[in-house]
């Protein structure tokens, strides 16, 4: 049996008896909030589209003595995140907490570069699921009268270079505050938690997996374009010069998550080493 999972969790037990899905836990941020929330106690449903890494995943968990199930599927389908939740609910009889982590931006180019095959792939990617997940989970957290649900943006809304994804994650703040309104009388929290740059170590997955649209091919001066932004922004917008690691993130998460968090709901916490955020 393994013995830690998250050494950063302090031996806190605060997900004791509940239930919780996280998307995109195959790798990064997800595999780390899996990671977190199992370590505190959590049953975990591990929910993705790549089989190799969710099963490492879960496997992990289950070795350290966690309960973990995997369900296979594009996210940013309808009907897959209505299985999702259904099979959550037939594995383990609740959901307590939706971490969406799944989303990330594909690729890096000024706009006018992108095909409308590109932004319809970001925007599914880096929204839909979101969105989808949201609409899935609802039914059985207001059946229960509680649930906690954490969407993941990005300090990028402000960046460059990344405009599909930018728009998307945007959305995602959008639906955290508009729909935390509606569910608050029926006792579910909304939240969204915005990470600058973070260190994934673990990825072992393209950021275009399953995806066909061919980027074009880039004149040189978007190129450089490109090098000289990158230079630019690198570390020098966080104070803390440095990145961040997805553990951190996902300590966020797991905060706003928990009943620690019982009366914050509807908000967007930046956790990017002191990074301004425009929200």
């Amino acid at each position: 049996m393994a013995g830690v999972l998250d050494a950063k969790a302090a031996g806190a037990r605060r997900f004791e008896g509940k239930v919780a899905v996280v998307t995109g836990a195959g790798q990064g941020i997800g595999a780390a909030t899996a990671r977190r929330l199992a370590q505190e106690g959590a049953a975990v449903v591990i929910g993705d589209m790549v089989e190799e890494s969710s099963m490492r995943v879960r496997d992990e968990l289950r070795e350290f003595g966690g309960e973990a199930a995997v369900c296979l599927g594009e996210l940013s389908k309808w009907e897959n995140a209505q299985a999702l939740m259904a099979f959550a609910q037939e594995q383990f009889g609740r959901i307590d907490v939706l971490a969406n982590v799944a989303g990330g931006t594909i690729w890096f180019q000024s706009f006018q570069y992108y095909t409308p095959e590109q932004i319809q792939a970001e925007i599914d990617k880096s929204f839909w699921t979101a969105m989808w997940c949201c609409r899935a989970a609802l039914p059985y957290m207001i059946e229960q009268k509680s649930g906690a649900i954490v969407n993941v943006a990005t300090h990028a809304v402000t960046g460059a270079f990344r405009v599909p994804y930018a728009a998307a994650k945007a959305g995602q703040i959008g639906l955290t505050t508009s729909l935390s309104r509606e569910v608050a009388p029926l006792g579910i929290r909304v939240n969204c938690m915005a990470p600058s740059g973070t260190l994934a170590e673990d990825r072992v997955t393209p950021r275009n997996h399953g995806i066909s649209a061919v980027p074009p091919e880039l004149p040189p001066e978007e190129m450089d374009l490109q090098e000289t932004y990158r230079q630019q922004t690198r570390l020098s917008e966080i104070p803390m010069g440095r990145r961040g690691e997805a553990d951190e993130q996902a300590a966020a998460i797991a905060f706003l998550a928990s009943h620690d968090a019982s009366y914050i709901t509807g908000q967007v916490l930046a956790v990017g080493g002191g990074q301004a955020y425009p929200f």
